[in-house]
């Protein structure tokens, strides 16, 4: 038995795959505070969000999460937990921000959006599994800073990128 695959299914798979390899880059790039990372691949899901759908932007998010767990070894770890409950979290932040004006919301604005659900959700896992204490409520600022950093330069990249595209109608470049 052979599967079908659509067109649709093809670009998801491009496009997860390149959100992987961001992913295994970022994992190299030390970081001054742990667990702090930039979150590039997130470009990839807000880039797919604005320019196909959610439904697309969702499965590029998780699966990224997925194969990325595989590849690097942490598959069902703690770290495979937080990064999941992150981007499930920033999923429904964008789901919600969706219903939001466009005019008032860029790419910028649910990139921070995004990126405040994604450490949330993280942060939530750590208080509640990881280390079940109050004193987890002292790097909420830290965390906070660096997801609006990097929730801004993301969104920025994003925002470029989408300026830079050709548009797109039923899923395929009209040039």
């Amino acid at each position: 038995m052979q599967i079908k695959t659509t067109i649709d299914d093809h670009r998801i798979a491009k496009l997860a795959a390149f959100a992987i390899a961001l992913h295994m880059l970022e994992a190299v790039i030390p970081s001054p505070l742990p667990g702090v990372k930039p979150g590039i691949a997130n470009i990839v899901t807000l880039y797919v969000l604005f320019k196909y759908d959610f439904a697309s932007a969702a499965w590029v998010s998780i699966l990224r999460v997925f194969a990325s767990s595989l590849f690097l070894g942490q598959f069902l770890s703690p770290t495979f937990i937080l990064s999941l409950t992150g981007a499930l979290l920033s999923l429904v932040a964008l789901w919600l921000s969706m219903h939001l004006p466009k005019k008032y919301f860029s790419a910028v604005s649910l990139s921070i959006l995004a990126a405040f659900a994604h450490i949330a959700g993280q942060l939530i896992i750590v208080r509640l599994w990881l280390i079940p204490h109050t004193s987890v409520a002292y790097l909420v600022p830290i965390f906070a800073l660096a997801a609006l950093f990097f929730g801004v330069v993301n969104g920025l990249i994003t925002h470029q990128l989408l300026k830079d595209a050709p548009e797109v109608k039923n899923g395929t470049s009209i040039q």
